[in-house]
């Protein structure tokens, strides 16, 4: 996905970011409240069931599971973006399968650009099988942490040497073609600066590279581990400014957000490592030059390629969501003792298990590995 802004007001009618009233900042704040009290319940009562307790019988009906439940909190921020505060997607290129798995190539513009993901998801059906490849250190985030493991994202410390074995043990486990699986990957590694930018071009300058205008230089290692379950790339751009986080809860920015899409089957792109790399540095020169167009024209070619999202899809999850979590937070505190119990097992549970990246194997696996050790012996 290629993310870039214009400050140019007549590249997108005029500017159309909105101020920060006092409705706007109330709605902001009981949304960031709802998504946070919704998260924990999710979590605690039914991830911790799926994703732990399923688990020890079968990963491919846990991970079935997870993605229900998850997609199905997952889907209130396009809900948030596109329905409360008003922002346009548009969509363009060519059209993605539905329930196709596929591995995202992403530039990393903003950040929050990531999330925009969500929206092309949402209406592929593929939403709560979306994983991304992220910086540990967004693991120790409260609440959300434990989110990214029980979602099974991968951390990585930005060094290949300690990344490699971690990468090839996680998406090991993803080869089974009946998981469901959207996997974002953004190769440059870091969002966009323009510091950042001037240090890339260097780079690419003194070691014969492409110099890149809107993109930093991609990292081709961990795409080339993740290529065995890649299966297209997005390409997307931000009119007006890059949003931030805060800009999204509170419906500041983005007025609209341009989403390209380019499908690349897998035996399209090298095997060998060096060729590999090549590719990816050429498809980087493709999308640079793909985003200085869009600030040229205001839009990417072929627009219109995926509908708007039913409002009434979109209240009635919300709805769900909500009483859910309605009824397990009366649960919670109106009920047995035991749930109280519960919750502080299962938080204990995911922080111990988020901050070693523990995930339990079927008993049965166990079984199997505890015999072929008595043979051995």
């Amino acid at each position: 996905m290629d993310s870039y802004q214009t400050m140019d007001s007549d590249a997108d009618g005029g500017s159309k970011n909105y101020p920060l009233t006092l409705p706007r900042a109330v709605r902001g704040l009981a949304c960031l409240v709802v998504y946070l009290l919704t998260a924990f319940i999710f979590l605690i009562y039914l991830g911790t069931a799926a994703a732990v307790l399923l688990r020890l019988f079968s990963i491919h009906y846990s991970r079935k599971v997870t993605s229900f439940l998850f997609g199905l909190w997952l889907a209130l921020w396009p809900f948030l973006f596109e329905k409360i505060n008003k922002t346009k997607v548009i969509f363009s290129g060519e059209t993605v399968p539905e329930r196709e798995r596929i591995l995202l190539i992403a530039n990393h513009k903003t950040e929050v650009d990531w999330m925009y993901l969500w929206d092309l998801a949402l209406r592929k059906g593929c939403i709560g099988g979306i994983k991304y490849v992220l910086k540990s250190s967004l693991m120790k985030l409260p609440v959300f942490g434990w989110g990214f493991h029980v979602l099974e994202f991968i951390s990585v410390e930005r060094r290949w040497e300690v990344d490699e074995t971690m990468m090839q043990k996680m998406l090991s486990t993803f080869t089974n073609p009946l998981d469901p699986l959207w996997l974002a990957v953004f190769p440059e590694g870091t969002d966009f600066t323009e510091q950042k930018c001037i240090r890339s071009q260097k780079f690419a300058a003194e070691n014969g590279l492409p110099t890149l205008k809107n993109l930093l230089l991609p990292k081709t290692r961990g795409f080339h581990a993740c290529l065995e379950i890649l299966r297209g790339s997005l390409d997307a751009a931000y009119k007006n400014r890059c949003p931030t986080f805060l800009d999204n809860v509170f419906g500041i920015e983005p007025s609209e957000v341009h989403v390209h899409v380019r499908r690349i089957p897998l035996d399209d792109i090298p095997a060998s490592q060096s060729e590999c790399n090549a590719w990816l540095l050429r498809t980087f020169e493709l999308k640079d030059q793909l985003l200085s167009d869009f600030i040229t024209q205001g839009h990417f070619e072929n627009q219109g390629t995926e509908g708007e999202l039913s409002t009434i899809k979109c209240l009635v999850n919300c709805t769900l969501v909500l009483a859910i979590t309605c009824v397990f937070t009366y649960l919670t505190f109106f009920s047995s003792v035991w749930f109280k119990i519960y919750i502080g097992l299962a938080s204990a549970y995911l922080a111990s298990a988020t901050t070693f990246n523990f995930h339990p194997s079927p008993i049965l696996e166990y079984v199997k590995l505890l015999s072929s050790r008595k043979k051995l012996i």
